[in-house]
């Protein structure tokens, strides 16, 4: 497994998950796709990570929070199940045991939780409600804590944004459809990284939504 990956948050980084080759885990049948990782098995981590059916981790602790969005399947630990389109984040501290009786496909991220962030939060999104964004854009807020934000963003087709910087920086994972801006194009399953003071002008083509979370990079 990779160490010091992707951990320049001065540079933006962009990989198309779909793409990219599946790396095993320390649990047999549970394998990872590395986004950003500090460590070789600890530290700040970013990752897609698939159970096979019957796969599991042992009981291990979370010292600076987890945050998962099941992006197929439904992922399991002791306290619950939770199927695609679940929301989830367990704060620093947080014991558990996950497995995946059938398999699943998680989106993860690993301790990076601020000090003080100590909310848990379990959000079916298929079933909560959206908002109204900017424009036409439909918002279903997740969490926030001081200056980081975690949304659901559906553009409808044709739509476009107006130019604009990220405070913080931005991250972004295309869920479906095909996010677009003047630097590309971001197919389903495209991990988005831009940083501190980015900007740029996002429009789509087609109905796309998207995972985002803001205001975290900042350095």
């Amino acid at each position: 497994m990779l160490k010091n990956f992707n951990m320049d948050f001065t540079k933006d980084v962009v990989i198309r998950t779909r793409e990219q080759e599946l790396l095993p885990s320390p649990a047999a049948g549970i394998f990872r796709i590395p986004l950003e990782r500090e460590e070789l098995e600890s530290g700040r981590t970013t990752s897609i990570v698939k159970y096979e059916a019957g796969t599991s981790f042992k009981a291990h602790p979370h010292p600076k929070g987890e945050e998962i969005f099941v992006l197929e399947g439904v992922f399991s630990d002791e306290f619950g199940d939770y199927p695609a389109g679940t929301y989830l984040r367990n704060p620093p501290g947080y014991v558990h045991a996950p497995f995946s009786k059938d398999g699943c496909v998680i989106f993860v991220k690993l301790n990076q939780f601020k000090s003080g962030d100590r909310e848990r939060v379990v959000k079916d999104t298929g079933s909560a409600e959206w908002v109204q964004g900017y424009g036409n854009l439909q918002v279903m807020p997740l969490a926030s804590f001081e200056a980081e934000g975690t949304a659901l963003v559906k553009w409808p087709k044709g739509e476009k944004f107006v130019a604009h910087s990220h405070f913080g920086g931005e991250e972004i994972l295309v869920l479906s459809g095909t996010f677009k801006d003047e630097h590309g194009e971001y197919p389903a399953g495209t991990w988005i990284r831009s940083k501190h003071l980015s900007s740029h002008l996002p429009w789509v083509d087609e109905e796309t939504v998207i995972l985002v979370k803001t205001g975290h990079l900042a350095t």
